[in-house]
């Protein structure tokens, strides 16, 4: 009878595993490189992992000069993919990957108004499977970013007033029992921010604010994305604004500055009329002022609680945010000994914090791939392997 414990020879085979998923596609020299294991073991764990599904050659690195050429490795299409979904309240983007991280399909569509949480829950779970109908192998695992704050990745706490009945565990069920996947649900900030990391590995530690229809807030130390114990964590939107009575999301977010512009006497339907009003405007010139001061108050409180090296903003007041940064950094200057980088980042309204939540798709999916694996001996040996064997 097998060991239930995993051998050695497991963990080899699981690093190469881990390897080959983030990095493919590569030849055996570079496994052996990248994984330090002999070329006879990383030659076996290849061998086996083929076996299970999880190996295909994918063409041949042409050398120069004299030798044999390279056959690449890939993981193949039938190993699995991915979905990440972008919920806001306004645009609503699916992007679905293999397990590589390759492009199998998006969507991005007008987010449709729903009272009732199974209603979204089918909507959503509809268009995962509209965007994955090319995809080969089991739905591994998807991960939905919305502007809330979201605790334990199931459950939703001060979602945008578009989306208050969303609050709770209750859609995060629903979208699981209907994909028969694993769902986990995240706030666009943590997607955004983890886009931004993924873009660029020299970023360590760093704080991004989501300014779209509500605001929302990420941070990460040495890359990892911070997650607090209480939905008290993040909610830095409920803190004044320096303005007024006003908070932070009262100023930034897109309804809150709507909402102060007509107050103060510009007529506006929309957020992006703002852009649109003449630059001596008296009203126009207020509400810039208040919204200078707003994000002059937001970056104080990280760079003086958190010390990150950037802090970003992202979101529909991107825009204004870049109107007034110089006006912020020196603001900033006069009060701080020292300031973090301030930079705004554009995306694509629906795709952007799909893409983050593609990422955080990928790296769950290959931790639970590498633990099946070394979990699998304890399950005995299987027979006629045709699909990726766990």
């Amino acid at each position: 009878m097998s060991s239930i414990n995993p051998t050695p020879r497991d963990h080899n085979k699981a690093s190469v595993l881990g390897v080959l998923l983030s990095h493919a596609p590569l030849t055996r020299n570079d496994l052996i490189e990248l994984t330090g294991l002999s070329k006879a073991t990383v030659s076996r764990a290849v061998e086996e992992l083929r076996s299970d599904g999880f190996v295909v050659d994918g063409g041949v690195d042409a050398v120069a000069g004299r030798g044999r050429p390279s056959t690449y490795l890939d993981v193949p299409e039938t190993a699995g993919h991915v979905a990440g979904v972008g919920f806001g309240a306004v645009t609503t983007g699916v992007l679905v990957t293999d397990l590589r991280g390759r492009e199998i399909g998006h969507v991005i569509v007008p987010t449709v108004e729903h009272h009732d949480v199974p209603a979204a829950g089918r909507w959503l779970v509809d268009l995962i499977a509209q965007t994955s109908a090319s995809a080969r192998g089991p739905l591994r695992q998807v991960v939905a970013a919305l502007p809330a704050h979201v605790r334990d990745g199931a459950e939703v706490f001060r979602p945008a007033d578009p989306m208050k009945t969303f609050a709770g565990r209750d859609l995060q069920r629903t979208v699981e029992k209907l994909v028969d996947a694993p769902v986990t649900f995240d706030s666009d900030a943590n997607a955004s921010l983890l886009q931004v990391l993924t873009d660029d590995a020299s970023i360590h530690n760093a704080a991004l604010f989501s300014v779209s229809s509500t605001l929302n807030f990420a941070t990460c130390r040495d890359q990892d994305l911070a997650r607090g114990r209480t939905p008290a964590f993040g909610d830095i939107g409920s803190l004044s604004s320096g303005i007024e009575d006003r908070t932070l999301d009262g100023l930034l977010s897109t309804a809150g500055l709507v909402k102060f512009a007509r107050e103060h006497g510009l007529d506006i339907e929309r957020v992006e009329d703002l852009w649109l009003a003449p630059q001596d405007h008296r009203a126009r010139a207020e509400i810039l002022k208040a919204f200078t001061t707003a994000v002059t108050t937001a970056v104080s409180i990280v760079a003086v609680t958190l010390d990150p090296e950037s802090v970003y903003f992202v979101g529909r007041l991107r825009p204004l945010v870049d109107e007034v940064l110089p006006d912020v950094r020196k603001r900033l200057d006069q009060t701080l000994p020292a300031i973090p980088r301030i930079t705004t980042v554009s995306q694509v309204l629906g795709l952007s914090v799909a893409r983050g939540a593609v990422h955080a798709c990928l790296a769950m999916t290959h931790n639970r791939l590498r633990d099946a694996l070394l979990k699998a001996r304890s399950q005995g040996p299987r027979q006629g392997q045709a699909a990726p064997a766990f």
